[in-house]
């Protein structure tokens, strides 16, 4: 029953088949021309498209030789600027090096003078930890200022005063008198309130201060303001600025008590002022000791004066009986010269008599 039916199919398929392919071929006998023609321009735009696309490759390839020429160019250029930057790079790092060496040399040189006067330093903290040298140290600088300010003759380095000796001795007119100066300062006492910590050590220290700037302003009273021999009052000298400027500001009722003891503390600027100021009152000493001098030799010079107007006037007589003389001698001249002209118009055949040719020659006439 299968068999039959199958076969049925199959042959309706096949005829199936045959009629789609009778009505394909009857379509396409009518439809030649339409697609001949739709050949044709499939055919022309095919040409279109092959020329396009050769001016296409031609334009692309023009395109690319610019685009390398326009690289070539800016990566010459590139090259050159970098060949630049790397040559100005270069001189200025060796420009740098050269300044960096140069400053590590001026470095090196200030290491050194640093090294110096660290030992320098050290060397003057070895001196100011001894006592003995700590108060040469005062005495050298003391010394230096002195007879860097005044006169050779106004001062005295350890000088004699009575029984005792002093580092300077000024030695000034009365008054005020000869001032004495002393160069030494309790410096341990100074460093021990300067080392101080907590509270006590500085409570202590102070107390120890005050106590021994006390005794050393006591000590140059007694010895250095000697009635009759020194002026009442002497110069406490501080070798440190820094010492000097402290002692007034957290010291101050030392500093007035000093004063009352007529022991005036004094620091190396305030003591170039002081000798200053000095050198000053001895010039005016001195002056007013040449007064008499000075007056003596106004004197003369009044006297040379008057002579020099008497010989003015002397001089002024001489010029005027001069100038007289030349005047009269210039009418004689004159008067010759007219003497001479009359003779000159005398003719040989004149029957008139002619005048006098001489005249007296008077005061009268040397006038006219």
């Amino acid at each position: 029953m299968e068999e039959p039916g199958l076969l049925i199919g199959i042959i309706l398929g096949i005829l199936g088949a045959l009629g789609l392919a009778f009505l394909l071929g009857q379509r396409r006998r009518e439809s030649g021309p339409e697609i001949a023609n739709l050949a044709g321009r499939v055919e022309q735009m095919a040409a279109s498209q092959s020329a396009l696309h050769a001016a296409l490759n031609d334009s692309l390839m023009a395109r690319e030789r610019a685009l390398a020429d326009t690289l070539d160019r800016r990566f010459t250029t590139l090259a050159d600027r970098l060949g630049q930057g790397m040559q100005t790079s270069a001189q200025e790092a060796s420009k740098s090096l050269s300044d960096l060496k140069e400053r590590l040399a001026v470095i090196d040189a200030a290491q050194a003078n640093l090294l110096a006067l660290s030992n320098q330093v050290v060397d003057l903290h070895n001196v100011l930890s001894n006592k003995q040298a700590r108060g040469a140290f005062g005495e050298t600088q003391l010394a230096d200022i002195v007879q860097s300010t005044l006169p050779a003759q106004n001062f005295e380095l350890q000088a004699q005063i009575g029984t005792k000796r002093v580092d300077c001795l000024l030695r000034l007119p009365n008054p005020p008198g000869s001032i004495a100066i002393d160069a030494k300062f309790p410096l341990e006492a100074w460093r021990a309130l300067h080392d101080a910590r907590d509270d006590a050590q500085i409570s202590e220290a102070r107390r120890q201060f005050i106590v021994a700037i006390r005794g050393h302003v006591r000590a140059i009273s007694e010895k250095y303001i000697v009635p009759g021999e020194t002026a009442d009052s002497a110069l406490m000298f501080l070798p440190s600025e820094a010492v000097y400027a402290e002692l007034h500001v957290s010291f101050p009722e030392l500093v007035e008590e000093a004063g009352r003891s007529r022991v005036w503390i004094v620091s190396p600027t305030t003591l170039m002022a002081t000798l200053t100021t000095i050198r000053s009152v001895l010039r005016d000493v001195r002056m007013r000791e040449q007064a008499h001098l000075v007056q003596a030799s106004v004197a003369e010079l009044a006297k040379d004066v008057e002579r020099l107007d008497e010989r003015v006037k002397n001089l002024q007589r001489h010029f005027d009986q001069a100038n007289t003389d030349v005047r009269e001698i210039t009418i004689s001249v004159r008067k010759i010269v007219d003497r001479a002209a009359k003779i000159g118009e005398i003719e040989p055949g004149d029957a008139e008599p002619v005048e006098s040719l001489s005249e007296p020659d008077t005061a009268e006439t040397r006038l006219n």
